[in-house]
């Protein structure tokens, strides 16, 4: 590379002169004679030359543009025509790929369309549509990558009228997969059937959700369910909550005592136990359904067991279960039974959605930050391009 390609960026330009007034203006041609993009060849003759003027790059808070004195070829052996081609420019385009993306990272970054348009002198149409192109193309490599070891799979609302959306999370990379609309196995039916690696996937996480479990069954043969610790946690509290109302309605809606319930009982004061004791002992059926709330999550709360370990506490478990269908949390017990298996599984695995929770999070705020998305693609190429797969792009 020249001098002045190191300086400019682009190998291949011979310097005619540089004009420094309210921007930094470069002309300049090629330095070589390329051979024949069709046959090879090496005899050449310049038909014509043409001028094209490029956006290249900031130096400071001057833009530096590029005007290209552009040959166009007449090949003596094969008697065909072409247009010299330049390293990082594209045919017909008015800025260069340094250019361009300069604008899509500036943007990703969270620099504004409005400064944008000012700084780099483009309309906010066009950083959109810059933006558009390099968030697609990294999209599209991620295409074609398989399906994560460790998946998660959670639903967060989109809009009023299109509905639900389901999240796809890597959770073994902490990324997310991808996006889809919908959360029933109809609408996502030809999504999944053209996923690749579908039977590499060893451990799937989600809810309490029964359509997931399906969806789960048929398109990841392979994996073991997992169910979400959290999820699991909040459905026996809120049964708990349920029976509480029928036995004392005023009790329930006294905020500090709905806390000492829902709290774990090794995260409460002494002076708090003692008071709930208290509160409880007016309510010898509550008071028995509050111990046995506090062992079943003792159960849920397992993780990291051994084979042998996960075998010797699954009988207790079992049984607490079955004490359960006869008393009050009856509902609770039947699922509890329905989602045993994977309920079990968590105390082999660490993981859970809180990542995707985590990502539902980021989401909002990408949307508040657009006030909001109409057309569901954009909002997916919005969550991929911040959230997803950090591929390499190919800058030229």
């Amino acid at each position: 590379m020249s001098h002045a390609g190191m300086i400019i960026g682009l190998p291949g330009l011979e310097i005619e002169r540089v004009v420094r007034a309210q921007g930094i203006e470069v002309w300049a041609k090629p330095s070589i004679r390329p051979p024949c993009k069709h046959c090879q060849g090496a005899g050449l003759r310049i038909k014509a030359t043409y001028q094209r003027t490029i956006k290249h790059t900031r130096q400071g808070n001057q833009i530096l543009t590029l005007h290209l004195r552009v040959p166009k070829y007449h090949c003596q052996a094969c008697r065909r025509y072409f247009r010299h081609s330049f390293v990082g420019i594209r045919p017909r385009y008015r800025a260069s790929e340094a250019y361009r993306l300069e604008v899509f990272e500036a943007h990703d970054g969270g620099v504004t369309q409005r400064k944008l348009s000012l700084t780099h002198r483009i309309s906010p149409a066009t950083v959109e549509r810059w933006y558009q192109h390099h968030v697609g193309q990294k999209r599209s490599e991620g295409d074609r990558r398989y399906c994560p070891r460790v998946l998660g799979i959670d639903e967060h609302f989109f809009t009023r009228k299109a509905g639900y959306a389901t999240t796809f999370a890597d959770l073994r990379n902490h990324k997310v997969f991808d996006v889809k609309l919908g959360r029933s196995e109809p609408s996502l039916r030809r999504y999944l059937r053209g996923l690749q690696g579908r039977e590499q996937v060893q451990v799937v996480v989600m809810d309490l959700s029964e359509t997931y479990r399906s969806i789960a069954r048929r398109y990841f043969p392979n994996a073991t369910i997992v169910a979400d610790r959290f999820h699991v946690v909040r459905l026996i509290n809120q049964h708990f909550l349920k029976v509480w109302q029928q036995h004392d309605p005023e009790g329930r809606k006294n905020r500090g005592l709905i806390s000492l319930m829902r709290r774990h009982k090794w995260r409460l004061r002494d002076e708090q136990h003692v008071n709930l004791m208290r509160y409880l002992a007016d309510y010898p059926v509550l008071q028995a359904l509050y111990l046995a709330k506090q062992r079943l999550v003792r159960f849920v709360l397992l993780k990291t067991l051994t084979r042998k370990k996960a075998e010797a506490r699954l009988p207790a478990f079992v049984a607490l279960i079955e004490q359960l269908e006869a008393s009050p949390l009856h509902a609770l017990a039947r699922t509890l039974r329905s989602w045993l298996q994977p309920i079990v599984a968590m105390w082999r695995f660490t993981k859970s959605n809180g990542i995707t929770e985590g990502f539902h999070n980021k989401m909002e705020m990408i949307s508040r930050r657009a006030y909001g998305f109409r057309n569901f693609e954009n909002y997916r190429l919005r969550v991929l391009a911040h959230c997803g797969w950090d591929g390499v792009i190919n800058r030229v």
